[in-house]
């Protein structure tokens, strides 16, 4: 297992490799740059500025001498490169947007996978009970509604019939910038549950579908009927037989979700006033903040890597038909 691990993790390194080339070609297949764009917008901005400017950003190079400098950079400094828009280095923009994106991916993570699992289960162990037809129709009703509109209606539930204002972003003006407390701790909860239900909600509808469907295939099989048939105990049945090989493609699917979480949905992101690392792509998209764009780009292909990676080691404990030798 332990060679395994380390076989993976040395090819992260030229898949990750892959992916920033091919990324940042395909950023440059666009024309134009952040100059360019300012300057088209800017009707006071001078020509001879504007090329002086692109020579000492480096703007003036191809994109794949660019390429080079900047995985230069990365390989040797650990420099990400400097925003354009903001004035920055990228690292710390990174630095800044990433625990918040993981206050909020975390949770919902959680919320996701302890919610759906276990309904999904009882409505395959409740095939067309009132409980089912019930959370079927709410599971069609989480995928149907969009994750916006969604924001959208609780936030004004919330404020018109409840009187809640603690709706959008993640801390109350004063809490920005203060330390953690208890009373930051709270208000950090009041603000990060209907963040939680709405990113989560259709997410938890679509998961519950999938392993009901996944029980019910397995529940069919001939080996959970001999199983019953040998007088095993309904509940031992479904728990030590059904779920176990019903759980594995699921885990297959964890893996695969850790990258979406962590992007998040944009709009619903801006919605609620969420700062998370998506939105700063989105920010940086609209500049053409090419360092920017790759840095987010690497975060997220780099969480998709590791997601697989603790995906196929889960699958190893709880298939015994798997093993890495």
């Amino acid at each position: 297992m332990l060679n395994y691990i380390v076989r993976r993790l040395l090819y992260t390194i030229p898949t990750l490799l892959a992916i920033s080339f091919v990324s940042f070609s395909v950023i440059h297949l666009a024309p134009g740059n952040f100059l360019t764009a300012q300057c088209a917008f800017n009707a006071q901005a001078d020509l001879e500025r504007c090329k002086t400017e692109a020579v000492r950003l480096g703007l003036d190079k191809p994109w794949y001498m660019r390429y080079w400098l900047w995985l230069e950079g990365i390989l040797f400094k650990w420099d990400w490169g400097y925003s354009f828009e903001n004035h920055r280095p990228v690292f710390d923009l990174i630095l800044e947007r990433l625990p918040i994106t993981l206050l909020v991916t975390i949770p919902t993570f959680i919320f996701i996978w302890i919610v759906a699992l276990p309904l999904g289960i009882y409505t395959s162990t409740h095939q067309y009970s009132l409980g089912d037809h019930t959370l079927t129709f709410f599971g069609f009703l989480g995928l149907s509604i969009p994750a916006f509109f969604f924001a959208y209606l609780l936030m004004y539930i919330l404020v018109i019939y409840f009187g809640i204002v603690s709706v959008g972003g993640l801390f109350s003006q004063r809490f920005i910038s203060a330390p953690w407390s208890w009373d930051r701790f709270v208000d950090y909860l009041q603000h990060l549950w209907p963040i939680v239900v709405v990113v989560g909600g259709s997410a938890v509808a679509g998961l519950m579908r999938i392993m009901r469907g996944q029980m019910l295939d397995i529940t069919g099989s001939q080996y959970i009927k001999t199983a019953r048939a040998k007088g095993l105990q309904e509940r031992k049945v479904i728990y030590k037989h059904a779920v176990r090989n019903a759980i594995n493609p699921m885990i297959t699917i964890f893996g695969q979700s850790l990258n979406g979480l962590l992007s998040g949905s944009l709009i619903t992101a801006i919605v609620l006033n969420i700062p998370n690392v998506e939105r700063l792509l989105y920010e940086a998209i609209l500049q053409k903040d090419d360092l920017v764009i790759m840095a987010c780009l690497m975060l997220l292909a780099l969480a998709l890597l590791i997601g697989n990676l603790f995906a196929d080691i889960a699958l190893a404990f709880t298939d015994p038909r798997i093993r890495y030798d």
